[in-house]
């Protein structure tokens, strides 16, 4: 056998050999497979291991646990000025809400216009300007006004002569120089001079001229006002000619209004007068302002079936406007049991009015569901049960944390 042949036969053999290992499946890999198939269905998470390498680790499903309260320490409750109360059922008034208006008091208003008819020579006043009982808010130039004043004027004059008359008549009859029917004759004239001089007077009453006007028979007097308050309607115009007929000014007393409403029938007997009612307006929704109902109609309109009710509600600020809508809840002698909370016990949490309650596990916030509002007070419909403690003070502090929390975990 050569050379060639023999290393041929030889590389022949190598071949068979490496095919015949190639078949066979080695037991030590069959078994590392296994496991790794078996490590891959199970959910892994890595861990450090002591060499600083990542080590895979099999994880357990989590297990769903009750949301921990707020919790808050005594020095923390005592800082934020939180208040617990455990919540009772009390017995409330029935409310009844209604819309309404806001009117001037009629009592206390006024229409001014002059007493005879003139030219208006100035206006001193401007509208929604406050006046004081009395003062001047124009002048008018009549001639009425003139001609009565004049007429006063030579009234005085004549009546002062003949005063002077009569006392040197009475001296001279005294002393019996002059006859008895001179003296009655001066005494005549003197009476009648008084009647004159009481007639002008009078005249000038009726005219609207103070008594403390100047007696020179100027034809211009003073348009005044009748009682402290504010200017609402101003129609007098400079130049113009004024008329008693025609108003000149409104004054209204606005420290206390009228808020004008309607009862429908079926709720009239419920409501009666002396009654409490809250206002509220659009323009002050987080405001109450409170009245009593002062008048109920004895007539009802045959058309809409209602009866004309009115509350008055002191107005010392001037914030409630004269035609200003507002709505109003009458207290009526119904009673009911009702949860009740104050207002800023209840807060909006993501859109939600929430309160927070105090249990074994912290404070706890709650979504309520609101009733009607009673003074600073509000009613609980629903999200609370009689006996539960509630924060009524202090909620926003823990509001705040709450949020902070939430900030933290996310």
């Amino acid at each position: 056998m050569t050379l060639i042949q023999s290393r041929v036969r030889n590389a022949l053999i190598l071949s068979l050999i490496a095919l015949a290992g190639c078949g066979k499946e080695d037991p030590s890999k069959k078994e590392s497979m296994s496991r790794d198939n078996a490590s891959a269905s199970v959910p892994h998470t890595t861990t450090p291991a002591k060499d600083g390498k990542a080590a895979p680790v099999a994880s357990a499903p989590l297990a769903h646990t009750k949301e921990a309260g707020i919790q808050a320490s005594k020095e923390e409750i005592a800082a934020a000025g939180i208040q617990v109360v455990t919540l009772q059922e009390r017995e409330v008034n029935e409310q009844l809400s209604v819309t309404a208006t806001i009117q001037a008091n009629q009592d206390k208003l006024a229409t001014v216009a002059p007493r005879v008819a003139g030219r208006i020579t100035k206006v001193m006043v401007s509208l929604g300007e406050k006046v004081r009982q009395g003062q001047t808010l124009a002048l008018v130039d009549s001639v009425e006004v003139g001609e009565a004043q004049s007429a006063y004027v030579q009234a005085t004059s004549e009546h002062a002569l003949a005063k002077s008359g009569m006392e040197r008549a009475e001296k001279l009859f005294a002393d019996q120089i002059i006859p008895q029917k001179d003296y009655l004759r001066v005494r005549a004239d003197y009476e009648k001079a008084k009647a004159v001089l009481r007639a002008a007077s009078e005249k000038r009453q009726i005219l609207g001229i103070s008594s403390n006007h100047d007696k020179t028979g100027s034809s211009v007097y003073a348009v005044s006002a009748p009682f402290t308050g504010t200017v609402i309607a101003k129609k007098a115009v400079l130049g113009e000619l004024a008329q008693s007929d025609k108003e000149m000014f409104s004054v209204a007393d606005l420290s206390t209004v009228w808020i004008e409403t309607n009862l429908y029938e079926k709720d009239v007997g419920k409501v009666k007068v002396g009654a409490d009612a809250q206002i509220t307006t659009a323009a002050y929704p987080g405001d109450t302002f409170k009245g009593k109902i002062t008048y109920i109609s004895n007539t009802m309109d045959k058309e809409s079936r209602t009866v004309r009710a009115r509350v008055e509600v002191p107005n010392i600020d001037g914030r409630l406007k004269l035609e200003m809508f507002a709505s109003a809840a009458i207290a009526t002698a119904s009673t009911s049991k009702a949860l009740l909370l104050p207002e800023q016990a209840v807060l909006l949490i993501q859109g939600q009015p929430t309160v927070f309650i105090q249990d074994s596990d912290g404070f706890e916030p709650r979504a309520v569901e609101l009733g009607e509002k009673l003074q600073s007070q509000v009613v609980l419909k629903s999200g609370i049960t009689p006996g539960e403690k509630v924060v009524i003070s202090g909620a926003y502090a823990l509001k705040a944390k709450m949020l902070k929390s939430q900030i933290s975990a996310d």
